[in-house]
């Protein structure tokens, strides 16, 4: 029986990643490490798409394209790339490619890109997280079962994992879950705060130390690398790493090996990656803050953390986690206080919603916590008007994203690269839009 999808890719984490995600859809899906190999496959039966990485040793995936082509015209080719190289993505979709995806892959739109090519309706596809797994963790609202639902369906690859989102949003929860999910779950996650150390220090924090390497060195130190050995490594605030330690990082990341400060020998370590930050890498990189090869390498698979503000089922949960938490759970919170907290923007988000509980377990004599035990700010906050829009006619602009989304959808008959057009934006920055509200392209979503 022909398989549905041919995966290429010389990089057995990614091949395993698209494998597993393609394979939760219900297609067949067989895999190849190069083209010669690709080849074979084809050779052997047929598949009904293709789906490639563009350099590879040896032949490319643009190689195969054209080679396909000359005896398969229509058969659908789909290229993933972890350079964004305009030459790249002219010469495949001049080739006919029906599409180009830069890596890190929206793990979404890869599905979306497979579907639409193969004429398959896509519904709403919610990977089924074992409870167990997020008894620990409120995730009442849509936007963040949609982050555990992605995490879920990366964790048990060993790509690296570049985790984004304003401070104390839960960056450190999500991969702690991702640890849990995962084949090295009962080994170590060891987490570094890398904003928290100077240079010096996060070296031998990171690396380890023979003794005598620097004063104060009176023993020899391990280093969280090989503390992780078999495990997961949790990078806080990556973007903060200094510019001295990022090129031995990216070795370390490369090589798989690290050498102690003070030492010589190389020490091979086995350990996934997870990395998080609040800051705009990108941006960091055009300023010459941040090496562009470390970030590559850091941003396989990218997750972004929602804000509080935008999780506002997670609100009143999480509230009374943290009550409980100070000893308070007899204490609960009225109408009005649950009006203020709903409409306050959370600037310090999931950290800031747990100092004001503890704030309120200590300062609330009575059982109904109140609008004046919640701190001015909070206060002072405006509710949102109960229907879509306000007495005066004007909308929040949340709901005015969401109403500019579904007209675009609906002029466009449900086509996501058509309506990303329409509205100015990038075909997977809509799709972030419609995972975070809850809303789906439409059951004509295809980019013919």
């Amino acid at each position: 029986m022909s398989p549905d999808v041919l995966v290429v890719d010389d990089e057995p984490r990614f091949r395993a990643l698209y494998t597993e995600v393609l394979t939760a859809q219900g297609l067949s899906v067989v895999e190849a490490s190069s083209v010669a190999e690709a080849r074979a496959r084809i050779d052997e039966a047929r598949p009904a798409m293709i789906v490639s990485d563009v350099r590879m040793p040896g032949a490319s995936g643009l190689d195969l394209l054209s080679a396909v082509r000359a005896f398969a015209p229509d058969l659908p080719f789909l290229l993933v790339t972890a350079y964004a190289d305009v030459r790249d993505a002219v010469a495949a979709l001049k080739l006919g490619a029906v599409d180009y995806l830069s890596k890190p892959v929206d793990l979404d739109e890869l599905v979306a890109s497979v579907h639409d090519a193969l004429g398959i309706a896509r519904g709403p596809v919610v990977p089924e997280v074992p409870p167990e797994l997020i008894a620990s963790i409120v995730s009442a609202s849509a936007p963040m079962q949609a982050v555990l639902g992605d995490a879920w369906r990366i964790a048990r690859s060993d790509v690296n994992v570049l985790l984004t989102g304003e401070s104390g949003a839960g960056k450190e929860v999500v991969a702690r879950f991702i640890h849990r999910a995962s084949d090295r779950a009962k080994a170590p996650c060891v987490a570094v705060n890398c904003a928290a150390l100077p240079a010096e220090l996060l070296s031998s924090e990171l690396f380890g130390h023979e003794r005598g390497a620097f004063t104060g060195a009176v023993t020899a130190r391990k280093g969280r690398f090989r503390e992780a050995d078999g495990g997961v490594l949790f990078l806080d605030e990556i973007g903060d790493m200094p510019m001295a330690l990022q090129p031995v990082m990216l070795r370390v990341l490369e090589q798989r090996t690290v050498t102690p400060v003070g030492g010589t020998g190389e020490t091979p370590v086995d350990f996934r990656l997870i990395a998080a930050t609040n800051c705009e890498l990108e941006q960091a990189v055009a300023e010459g803050r941040f090496r562009a090869d470390l970030y590559y390498r850091l941003n396989v698979i990218a997750l972004e953390i929602p804000p509080l503000r935008e999780r506002l089922d997670d609100i009143a949960p999480l509230a009374r986690l943290f009550l409980k938490a100070a000893g308070a759970d007899d204490k609960r919170l009225s109408r009005a206080t649950l009006r203020a907290m709903h409409a306050y923007h959370w600037p310090g988000n999931v950290r800031e919603l747990e100092n004001v509980m503890r704030r309120a377990a200590l300062l609330t004599r009575a059982d109904v916590i109140l609008p004046e035990n919640l701190p001015q700010a909070i206060r002072k906050a405006q509710p949102k008007p109960p229907s879509v829009t306000s007495d005066d006619g004007v909308s929040t602009l949340q709901e005015s994203e969401i109403a500019m989304l579904r007209r675009a959808l609906g002029a466009t008959g449900g086509n996501r690269t058509r309506a990303a057009e329409l509205l100015g934006i990038t075909r997977r920055g809509l799709l972030k839009k419609l995972k975070r509200f809850g809303l789906q392209g439409g059951p004509n979503d295809d980019d013919l």
